[in-house]
């Protein structure tokens, strides 16, 4: 109840105007997949579009220490991220982003880079960037489904597997680079309940890959970014997501982005505040499914449910509205993962 009074107090002070729109890349490069890739001329272009038109680029820390804080960024306001670590990024994004000043953050794997493995930087190249200002982070020790268990794992089993190669993680990145920031991108995105409040537990926040704007309303450990690759690369598409803003989510219910045997047609009810969104003006859309108008509830309550099942793997919902005085588009994204047909997945 206090959250909710809070964050309905912040929506009235604008707060909810000063957004953070978080870039989630893989690749810059033209030979890699381009599904997990901006090739450089369009990442040279983005980087030139946010500078000439005075985005205020910040530290992805700089934006946590906002949230927690209660503190309004200004309007505009960017975090730049890779997850991996890929080469590319030292050789070709580096030096583009060096050139406009931009800070930007790297959530790397270790075994990827003890292993040396193919396109992987090398601690070396990760203690270079870190020296020259990158803020190094979190990504497993492994690259792991994190929420999957191995063979006859218990569920305490698997949670302090996970909690250990997280912790494990942190503190070789801390020895490496001398950072020990305790922030986390989920690999592939996936998360569930049980992981957040481990995650919580040890004052970490998280990452997802799931869209839109970060800001007071948005979970700590499940923090949206926006992708930027294959098709989603484009800048006229990318420009939209720039300006967009925080959804004011006072209340949801069904978060746990991982559905139980049975459940394939999760809905969610979600409690917004109304003062500068029209209900008949926001949209829902499911992966794989489409455009979806939501149920009202009430006043400032709406429901959403897939009509089909959704398939084994990763998929969302999202809803938008445009801002009533801000020329903007609020942005909510709710991820779903299904198990496969067993009713669980089972890390290999």
């Amino acid at each position: 109840m206090v959250k909710n009074v809070l964050l309905a107090l912040l929506a009235l002070t604008g707060f909810s105007a000063h957004a953070t729109v978080i870039l989630q890349y893989h690749h810059v490069s033209d030979s890699t997949p381009a599904i997990t890739s901006v090739t450089p001329a369009q990442f040279k272009e983005q980087m030139q579009y946010l500078a000439e038109n005075n985005f205020n680029v910040v530290p992805l820390s700089t934006v946590v220490e906002s949230i927690k804080a209660k503190k309004a960024l200004p309007a505009k306001t960017i975090a730049i991220t890779f997850d991996d670590g890929y080469r590319s990024i030292a050789n070709t994004a580096h030096p583009i982003l060096k050139q406009y000043k931009f800070p930007y953050t790297l959530f790397v794997s270790v075994e990827p880079i003890l292993k040396e493995y193919g396109e992987m930087m090398s601690w070396q190249q990760l203690i270079t960037l870190s020296e020259e200002g990158a803020e190094i982070a979190n990504h497993s020790w492994g690259h792991e489904h994190l929420i999957r268990k191995l063979s006859g794992e218990t569920e305490a089993q698997w949670l302090a597997r996970i909690e250990s190669n997280i912790l494990r993680t942190e503190n070789e990145i801390a020895k490496a680079t001398g950072q020990n920031l305790k922030m986390l991108a989920y690999p592939y995105g996936e998360y569930n309940k049980q992981i957040e409040e481990m995650l919580d537990k040890h004052g970490f926040v998280a990452f997802g890959q799931q869209s839109g704007a970060a800001g007071p309303y948005s979970p700590l450990t499940a923090l949206p970014r926006f992708p930027v690759a294959g098709v989603y690369a484009d800048l006229n598409s990318l420009k939209v997501k720039l300006h967009s803003l925080n959804m004011p989510v006072l209340a949801q219910t069904n978060s746990n982005p991982e559905l139980s045997q049975g459940q394939w047609r999760p809905e969610i009810k979600v409690t917004l505040d109304m003062s500068d969104i029209n209900a008949s003006q926001l949209m829902c859309f499911i992966q794989g499914q489409g455009a979806k108008k939501p149920n009202w509830v009430s006043d400032n309550e709406f429901s959403i449910q897939a009509e089909l099942d959704l398939p084994a793997g990763r998929s969302r919902y999202n809803c938008t509205a445009p801002s009533k005085s801000k020329g903007s588009y609020y942005w909510f994204s709710q991820p779903w993962v299904r198990p496969k047909s067993n009713g669980q997945w089972i890390a290999e």
